[in-house]
């Protein structure tokens, strides 16, 4: 199988470009700075923004499968034309569509969101995010989108590396009040490469087993690297006023019912 990782130099990115590589798949991978030096996978710079580049890499490569896990937040054309351009692209050359989405396409107001909850975004990245669904259901209908939380490895996330910066002395705090389901990487990637492999389509909730907090992923994360757990600093998001949802809990019942990959919450990955 050729797969296709679109954002190939991401966390997520390389991540699925390894696993694809592991389990024997040939696979290009599209990056829009710099590659990533991940050996056994060709490398093509794309602008994901740009239509005519996407699809012209996709007419090259021909790939069984693409997953698009390209997205950069702040910036529109990426995150929305850019999922509308793979969507496009893909079904072109009739390649299983495995695309990444975000809890970011709610509101928080209901706190458990399930595979039938109606996206409600209060920010921009994630009215970009629903609008990105909506484009990849409307052109490819088999397609995969699999809404995931905050993503997590071994020391390579940004909030990994936020917890030993604060630890450290940078200004700030980890929110007590700010609630998501983390997610390993590994785990995500390989939930990704299976349900490309099957003949699934539609919503995929795809995050980790437990709900907690900001802070207290920050005291797990301290506490596996070694570092002073107390000196994690504290705050309420409600006390500051920060737009953006407060507690999003993905319920993955239904996906989990037809994975094989087991989806481990924080607290067993991080060792809490």
């Amino acid at each position: 199988m050729l797969v296709l990782v679109a954002g190939g130099s991401g966390f997520l990115g390389r991540e699925v470009v390894r696993r694809s590589l592991a389990a024997g798949h040939e696979v290009a991978a599209a990056y829009r700075t710099r590659p990533v030096g991940v050996a056994g996978a060709a490398w093509h710079a794309v602008d994901i923004r740009d239509r005519t580049q996407v699809v012209d890499l996709v007419t090259a490569v021909r790939p069984d499968v693409v997953v698009n896990a390209a997205f950069r937040q702040g910036d529109w054309a990426s995150t929305a034309d850019g999922a509308a351009h793979v969507a496009v692209a893909a079904a072109s050359v009739a390649a299983r569509l495995v695309h990444v989405s975000s809890d970011a396409v709610f509101s928080g107001r209901a706190i458990r969101y399930d595979e039938t909850s109606t996206p409600d975004p209060t920010t921009a990245y994630g009215a970009a995010k629903a609008a990105a669904e909506t484009a990849v259901r409307a052109i490819s209908p088999t397609a995969v989108i699999a809404r995931t939380s905050l993503i997590i490895g071994d020391g390579g996330s940004s909030h990994e590396r936020r917890v030993h910066a604060l630890v450290a002395g940078d200004q700030g705090v980890l929110f007590t009040d700010d609630v998501r389901c983390p997610v390993h990487v590994g785990d995500l990637a390989a939930a990704l490469l299976e349900l490309a492999s099957t003949g699934r389509s539609g919503i995929c909730h795809v995050a980790g087993a437990d709900a907690v907090s900001r802070h207290e992923l920050g005291v797990l994360v301290a506490r596996r690297d070694g570092l002073d757990a107390a000196a994690v600093p504290s705050g309420r998001r409600a006390d500051v006023g920060l737009p953006g949802p407060v507690d999003i809990r993905l319920d993955c019942t239904l996906t989990r019912q037809h994975l094989r990959t087991r989806l481990r919450g924080a607290r067993e990955f991080l060792g809490g």
